[in-house]
């Protein structure tokens, strides 16, 4: 079942730490998820999350350091000797560690290091730290099992025993020649039913994918999520094996991904941080930018209305039309750019195919263009059959309102499509052409639109 922390529970919690009352809280931590303990630990303080840590195991331990938000844990950390968090970090795959070492300031990084000399894993965790965080190498773990293509899989069983241990899940073992160079894997299916005396040489699979140490990791991503791999080797410039990425590190990366693109699209920058950790200055500085640009663009609103201000004076009733003009383009826009920017991160389409989507959007455009269009012509023409508002040449508007809305929907819609695939192709990140962006585009050009529209179809009106 499901777990939820409730604030009953919490409190139960809170209280038995404050009574020290040991059986009861051993007895949680026995039936509790990692994940759920996690999630309490994040509602304590210190000195809770200190006491109630000291139950815990070595290896859940560390699952539970790993699980905590950021800012908990760097809170929960900084509460800790550099030996008790080297203690901690000790128990934990080299990838997590390293993680959270970089959280660390740099002087508290170089006492926990020191004190896991002895532990044979602080290089790897600095050779880790050398990688940028949104590369293949900033995502691996450097456990794994690999043997060597010239031994038996006699070998393999005992290399597989002698690292079992050492290593949360083994998927796949790998096979590399006396250089290190990687040349394929060997399946757990194929260790348990091959003769223990056969050459690895004659059963391992070739046909492996892997990626660089510096291949971004949002490309990682895309790699495991289209051969639906749930680990990927890693390999340095020369091939040799260096590392592997599961599943559960990239599942990270596509929701840190996905977050940065919704921000963009909203007309922000991405946050660095967890949204309650922003601070208030921090919050402005992401959101005025766009904020700004958009602002003086709608301000050319009102430059294009005044073109056209004699049009508006002789048929005021043109005004009343305006924010339903380019709301329906800006929202038509809108549509169209979050399609086109899902179906790019999903590689759903390619920028090659350009004319292809125009030619769709070009009907799709002029289909939502003439439904739009027809409901506001019988909008008008219902409401002048019990109000005068509209005046005598109320079928003249209506018909200019319904080929207005015709052509600002149909440009809407090219715009939309057409700006997130330019973004692309100069080498910018498709989202920067959010939502509010491409609607304040359309907002300007809808009201050239419209006016044009009416000057030529109301002339007789408008002399």
């Amino acid at each position: 079942m499901q777990f939820e922390l409730s604030e009953a529970y919490l409190e139960q919690i809170k209280l038995a730490i404050s009574r020290c009352d040991e059986p009861y809280i051993l007895e949680q931590l026995q039936v509790l998820h990692t994940a759920d303990l996690a999630e309490i630990f994040n509602e304590l303080s210190n000195e809770e999350a200190k006491y109630l840590y000291t139950h815990l195991d070595e290896e859940e331990a560390g699952k539970v350091l790993v699980e905590m938000e950021e800012d908990k844990r760097e809170k929960f950390l900084s509460s800790l000797t550099s030996k008790e968090i080297a203690e901690h970090i000790d128990n934990m795959a080299s990838d997590d560690a390293a993680d959270v070492i970089a959280e660390l300031p740099e002087r508290v990084q170089d006492e926990v290091l020191s004190h896991m000399e002895d532990s044979g894993q602080a290089s790897d965790i600095v050779d880790l730290m050398n990688y940028d965080q949104n590369t293949a190498g900033g995502l691996m773990a450097k456990e794994l099992v690999k043997v060597r293509v010239d031994g038996t899989v006699r070998s393999c069983v005992r290399e597989l025993r002698k690292q079992a241990e050492e290593i949360k899940n083994i998927y796949t073992i790998y096979v590399v020649d006396t250089g290190e160079k990687l040349l394929g894997l060997l399946s757990l299916k194929s260790l348990l039913t091959t003769s223990l005396g056969t050459l690895v040489k004659d059963v391992y699979n070739p046909e492996i994918i892997s990626v660089k140490t510096n291949t971004p990791a949002e490309d990682v991503a895309k790699i495991m999520e289209k051969y639906d791999l749930v680990v990927l080797p890693v390999t340095d410039g020369l091939g040799k094996l260096v590392g592997r990425i599961t599943i559960d590190d990239i599942v990270d990366v596509i929701r840190e991904e996905e977050t940065e693109d919704v921000q963009r699209m909203g007309g922000m920058e991405a946050l660095d941080e967890p949204y309650m950790n922003m601070v208030f200055l921090q919050m402005i500085k992401k959101r005025i930018g766009w904020l700004v640009v958009l602002f003086i663009g709608e301000t050319l609103t009102a430059t294009a209305m005044s073109f056209f201000q004699d049009q508006i004076e002789k048929a005021v009733v043109l005004a009343l039309f305006v924010p339903l003009i380019i709301s329906s383009g800006g929202n038509t826009g809108s549509q169209a750019s979050t399609l086109i920017i899902r179906a790019l991160a999903l590689g759903e389409i390619t920028i090659g195919e350009w004319w292809k989507i125009i030619r769709k959007e070009l009907l799709v455009g002029l289909t939502l263009g003439v439904i739009l269009g027809t409901i506001g012509f019988m909008r008008i023409a219902i409401w002048s059959a019990f109000v005068t508002i509209y005046g005598p040449h109320w079928l003249l508007v209506g018909a200019c309102v319904g080929v207005s809305l015709i052509g600002v929907v149909l440009w809407g819609n090219i715009v939309g499509s057409l700006f997130p695939l330019l973004l692309k192709k100069v080498g910018m990140d498709p989202a920067v052409s959010s939502a509010p962006f491409v609607a304040t585009m359309v907002d300007v050009t809808g009201l050239i639109i419209y006016f044009t529209v009416a000057s030529i179809m109301l002339r007789g009106i408008l002399l």
